[in-house]
């Protein structure tokens, strides 16, 4: 067994873990004292979407997050921008629409492919200086008045500070949506450049966002039941096309899907406390929300940039007590956290209740969003970059 010293050690190479990495390294006096802990390399046997390169998932990021990842030089070649978005409800009256003149940016956000950000992403953690240590999964052993231990395989990590952001572990609140969410990507005849789609059905949240490597074509998100949704991934090509083209509607024309369906369950996985001492939680680490508006990623992006500017005169000074520091992270993460979480958590589940009074209600609160700019403002605002403290 060895053991090897850092200020930060960072548990999870996911997108959020590698931003994290990227920012501390512009301020840290020695990158190589922070250590980014990756997984090692998947098996031959493991399941194509579980390998970075083969991962089908697309990912919706808000204005906020693509700024932040162009400041890192971390934005992806290829993607696809979302200047409208179109709420509706299936069956219901009302709608909503959300445009980026009103805000006056380029774009409310962009689809980017996840095999996409992760290569960009370990393109610039290589030049960054950081400390990357591949192997089994790392855990944090134990924790004291100097410092944490950690654990990967046959090795120890002596380190100050401990972030997690492996996705393991969030479980004080937890709810099952007893949905599955269908990913794959379909054509439209009437495609629209530009424009993404939520609509919500009495199965669950059904989205089509503009896909980042294929012009015309959409990534879509079709979240149902577990049943439902293992026969719709069972479906042949026509079959599936006809039944996610009646659900959706017409706006777009036909749909057709020729492309590999790949179903995930869905489930609500949160920490109370993002903070135990030296020991912080960001990401998937500390939430994973349902994919509606599809907030997951930029809210830890968001826990990403704030602990590394919370953290950034510390690295000068790492033999000091970093618990308050870390204590003040956490309290200014809190209601960006309660925000996110709670929306995405109603939305998917009040849409879908099946009682008549309920969705009616949703239909009338799309139209007055959109009938008064004031009243979808809160929301859109949200959506492009989140509550920053």
């Amino acid at each position: 067994m060895t053991a090897s010293a850092f200020d930060i050690a960072i548990l999870g190479a996911g997108p959020v873990g590698r931003v994290l990495a990227l920012m501390l390294a512009r301020v840290a006096p020695d990158p190589a004292r922070i250590a980014l802990l990756a997984g090692a390399a998947p098996a031959p046997a493991t399941p194509a979407a579980a390998v970075p390169a083969a991962d089908p998932r697309v990912l919706a990021m808000n204005h906020g997050s693509r700024v932040l990842l162009e400041t890192l030089h971390a934005w992806p070649d290829r993607s696809a921008d979302i200047r409208n978005i179109h709420v509706s409800q299936r069956g219901r009256l009302g709608r909503t629409v959300i445009q980026h003149t009103d805000f006056n940016v380029p774009q409310l956000g962009s689809v980017v492919a996840y095999a996409g950000l992760h290569a960009k992403l370990d393109e610039c953690v290589a030049a960054s200086g950081v400390t990357v240590l591949s192997g089994p999964a790392a855990q944090v052993d134990r924790q004291d008045a100097d410092g944490v231990r950690i654990v990967q395989g046959d090795n120890t990590l002596l380190c100050q500070i401990a972030v997690q952001s492996d996705g393991a572990g969030a479980t004080d609140v937890r709810r099952d949506y007893d949905q599955h969410a269908v990913l794959t990507t379909a054509h439209a005849t009437l495609p629209r450049r530009g424009w993404a789609w939520e609509r919500f059905t009495s199965e669950g949240p059904l989205a089509l966002l503009p896909h980042p490597q294929t012009p015309d074509a959409y990534s879509v998100v079709w979240c149902s039941a577990p049943e439902r949704a293992a026969e719709l991934a069972a479906l042949d090509n026509a079959a599936f096309s006809k039944a996610l083209s009646e659900a959706f509607g017409d706006r777009l024309g036909r749909l057709s899907s020729q492309a590999p369906r790949h179903v995930f369950p869905l489930a609500l996985a949160a920490r109370r406390a993002q903070v135990q001492g030296r020991v912080a939680a960001i990401g998937n680490a500390a939430q994973t929300l349902h994919p509606v508006a599809g907030q997951g990623l930029n809210l830890g992006l968001r826990d990403a940039a704030r602990l590394a500017q919370t953290l950034a005169g510390w690295l000068a000074q790492p033999d000091t007590s970093p618990t308050l520091l870390l204590a003040d992270f956490a309290q200014a993460r809190q209601f960006d956290r309660v925000i996110t979480a709670g929306l995405t958590d109603l939305m998917p589940r009040v849409f879908a209740t099946g009682l008549a009074p309920v969705e009616h209600a949703c239909g009338l609160a799309l139209l007055g969003m959109d009938l008064a700019s004031p009243l979808r403002a809160p929301l859109a605002q949200h959506l492009l970059q989140g509550f920053r403290a």
